[in-house]
C-alpha cells in the first residue's frame, strides 16, 4: 500500500509554504541571515513541536518564519516542498502563502512572491503549482485590504486568496470586503474554516466570502444540512489529518470523520497542512488515515481523483491527470 500510495498521482490543494520549513533549514537560514533563533538544536526544534491547540502551534509558526529574508530564501523553501512533493506522486499543487507573516517584518511583498515564483519555474517538469495568497484572520479586515493593495503589481502570479490563522474569534464575514477587492481582482476565494471553529464559519465562509473551496471543513459534521449542501453542491473539503491529530482537533484519528464525509458523497481530499510541524507530508497523510480508518486501496484511488477534480486547474490539465491516474492503477495491479 504505501508504495502504491506515493506513486499515485495527486494534487495537494492544503499546504501553507512556511509550514514546510524544515529545522534543520530553518537554522541554516538563521545562519545566512544573522538571525537568532530560542532554540539551540535541531532536536530542541522538534522536541517544541508538541502542540495542545491551533494557537499553540501558530505562535512557533511565527517565530519560525523570520528567517526568512531574502528572494533566494523564499526561492529554496518553494524548491524544497516542491521536490519532496513530487517524490510523493503530487503532480499539481496549490500553495498557500501569508504575505504579512512577512511584511510585518518588514520583507518586501515582492520579495515574497519572486521568490516563489523563481522556484516555481525551475521546479521539475512532471509538477506544476500556484500560489494562493491568504490572509491572516487574526489581524484586522483593514490589514488584509492593504495587502491586497500592496500584492496587486504581482497577482499575475497568484491564483487564489484564502483566510487562515486562529479561527476561534475570527469569523469569515470580517473578511467580506477584502474578498469582494480579491475576487474583483480575478482570485479565486477559499478559506480555512470548520477547523477549531464551527460549522457555521463554514456557512459564512460560503455565503460571505463565496469560497469555492473549504480549507479543512470538518466540524461540518455537526451540521447534517450542511454536510447535504456540501455534497449536492460538489464544495471540495480539504482535509489535513496528522493537522488534526498534532493540533489536537482529533487526538484519535481513529474518529476522524473524513470516511464519513466521503460515505455521504462531499468531495473530501487528503493534504499536509504544515508538514514540517505535523510530521508528515501528503503521502504520509494518505497512509496515517488509511490506517486509521481502514481505508481501501480503491478509496485511495478516490482521494486521488477527488483532488484532480477539486483543483483550479483547467478541464483538460484535469482529464490528462484522470487519466494518468487510470494509467497508473492500471500498471499496478493489486496483490491477489
Amino acid at each position: 500500500m504505501e508504495r502504491f500510495v506515493r506513486g499515485l498521482p495527486k494534487s495537494e490543494l492544503h499546504i501553507h509554504i512556511e509550514g514546510t520549513l524544515e529545522a534543520r533549514m530553518m537554522f541554516d537560514l538563521a545562519r545566512r541571515n544573522g538571525v537568532e533563533l530560542p532554540y539551540g538544536s535541531i532536536e530542541e526544534v522538534e522536541a517544541a513541536y508538541a502542540f495542545a491547540d491551533l494557537q499553540s502551534f501558530l505562535d512557533i509558526y511565527y517565530r519560525a518564519a523570520a528567517v526568512l529574508r531574502t528572494e533566494d530564501d523564499f526561492a529554496d523553501l518553494m524548491s524544497a516542498y516542491l521536490a519532496r512533493a513530487a517524490d510523493d506522486g503530487v503532480r499539481h499543487a496549490e500553495v498557500f502563502f501569508d504575505p504579512q507573516t512577512h511584511t510585518e517584518r518588514g520583507v518586501d511583498i515582492g520579495t515574497v512572491i519572486r521568490g516563489f515564483v523563481r522556484a516555481r519555474e525551475e521546479a521539475a517538469p512532471d509538477i506544476t503549482s500556484t500560489l494562493i495568497l491568504c490572509f491572516l484572520r487574526h489581524l484586522p479586515a483593514e490589514a488584509a485590504v492593504e495587502t491586497l493593495k500592496a500584492a496587486r503589481p504581482h497577482l499575475e502570479h497568484v491564483q487564489g486568496v484564502g483566510l487562515d490563522s486562529g479561527e476561534m474569534g475570527n469569523p469569515p464575514e470580517l473578511f467580506a470586503e477584502p474578498y469582494r477587492m480579491a475576487v474583483e481582482a480575478g482570485l479565486t476565494p477559499v478559506a480555512h474554516a470548520g477547523e477549531e471553529g464551527p460549522a457555521g464559519y463554514i456557512r459564512s465562509a460560503l455565503d460571505v466570502l463565496g469560497a469555492r473551496r473549504i480549507d479543512h471543513g470538518v466540524r461540518a459534521w455537526d451540521d447534517p444540512e450542511l454536510v447535504e449542501r456540501l455534497a449536492r453542491e460538489r464544495v471540495p473539503l480539504t482535509m489535513c489529518p496528522l493537522s488534526n491529530q498534532r493540533l489536537q482537533v482529533f487526538p484519535d484519528l481513529g474518529l476522524h470523520p473524513l470516511k464519513r464525509f466521503m460515505d455521504a458523497g462531499v468531495l473530501v481530499t487528503v493534504n499536509s497542512d504544515d508538514p514540517a510541524y505535523f510530521g508528515g507530508y501528503v503521502g504520509d497523510n494518505y497512509l496515517a488515515i488509511a490506517e486509521a480508518l481502514d481505508l481501501t486501496r480503491a478509496d485511495m484511488v478516490r482521494l486521488a481523483r477527488n483532488s484532480v477534480e477539486a483543483s483550479f486547474l483547467p478541464e483538460d490539465r484535469k482529464a490528462a491527470l484522470q487519466d494518468e491516474i487510470s494509467a497508473y492503477v492500471r500498471s499496478h495491479p493489486a496483490s491477489p
